[in-house]
Parts: C-alpha cells; sequence; structure tokens
C-alpha cells in the first residue's frame, strides 16, 4: 500500500481562516498593516484567538511604552478575529464600543500576546473580550492592557 505523501494540517478550521485572514485583509488596511504585520498566530478555536507581536518602536508613545492607541487599534483588530473564528466569515461588522483598561506598560522589544475571546455572536451585535499579556521567557507573563470590542454584526 503507498503512503500518502501530502502532509496533515494540524491546524484548525479556525486557525486557518485567521491565517487567511491576516494575508489576505490585513495587508488592505493601512494602519492595521503598518502596526501588525509580523502579528504571529499561536492558536485560534471557534471564538477564541491567541496572537503574538514582536513590538518595535514604531508601538510606541513618547514616553517609551506602548502607545494607548496602539493597544485601542489591536483591541479593534482582534475583536474581529475572535468573531471571524466564530462564524469563519471574512467580515466582522462594524465597531460600536471599544474600551480599553491598560493595567501596566511594556517597551520596544518586548513580545506580547495578544488573546480575543468572543462572548457572544448574535444576528446584530456581538460582544468581545481582549486581553494583552507581555510575554516573559516564551510564556504569557502580565497583564498590560484588558480590553472589550461590541461590533454590530451583518447578517
Amino acid at each position: 500500500m503507498a503512503q500518502n505523501s501530502s502532509p496533515v494540517s494540524t491546524k484548525s478550521a479556525e486557525h486557518e481562516h485567521i491565517e487567511k485572514l491576516i494575508a489576505t485583509k490585513l495587508p488592505a488596511s493601512p494602519i492595521y498593516a503598518y502596526l501588525l504585520s509580523d502579528v504571529r498566530v499561536m492558536s485560534a478555536s471557534k471564538g477564541h484567538v491567541v496572537c503574538r507581536l514582536l513590538l518595535s518602536k514604531t508601538h510606541m508613545n513618547s514616553a517609551g511604552g506602548l502607545h494607548g492607541s496602539v493597544s485601542a487599534t489591536i483591541i479593534d483588530w482582534m475583536g474581529g478575529m475572535a468573531i471571524s473564528s466564530q462564524t469563519l466569515k471574512d467580515s466582522s461588522g462594524v465597531s460600536v464600543d471599544i474600551h480599553a483598561t491598560y493595567l501596566s506598560s511594556v517597551k520596544d522589544g518586548d513580545e506580547i500576546e495578544i488573546e480575543g475571546l468572543a462572548d457572544k455572536v448574535g444576528a446584530s451585535m456581538s460582544f468581545t473580550k481582549i486581553h494583552i499579556f507581555r510575554v516573559d521567557d516564551g510564556q504569557r507573563g502580565r497583564l498590560v492592557v484588558s480590553g472589550s470590542h461590541t461590533k454590530f454584526t451583518r447578517s
């Protein structure tokens, strides 16, 4: 019996979908392309996405810490990714509300882990929670930013 030489993917359908969105949709958004071009998907399942990003001076404020607007942009982007991991659709709707709580900071050269959770994905509204952690020695470290993102979900 001949062996099949094609590799078997161990990535979930959600993981592959999020990687496809990053490859196709992220470059189409100037702000996402500028800030998130090096983002890597670590895992994705239904309603749950984890990514990592190495920070550079581009992400910093004048004091050398993660800029608040960059954090808000990450929350905006990851909220959409969490919803898309739930629905497997390319579009996740439009923002209604974004909230960020800044708990600590990170600096140029630090790596962050971004976790997105779709709490509820409905026909007209979707609610997500996003957490940004510092990565220490390859492991999730302290919480840097906690946020939420509500989107109007088009049917």
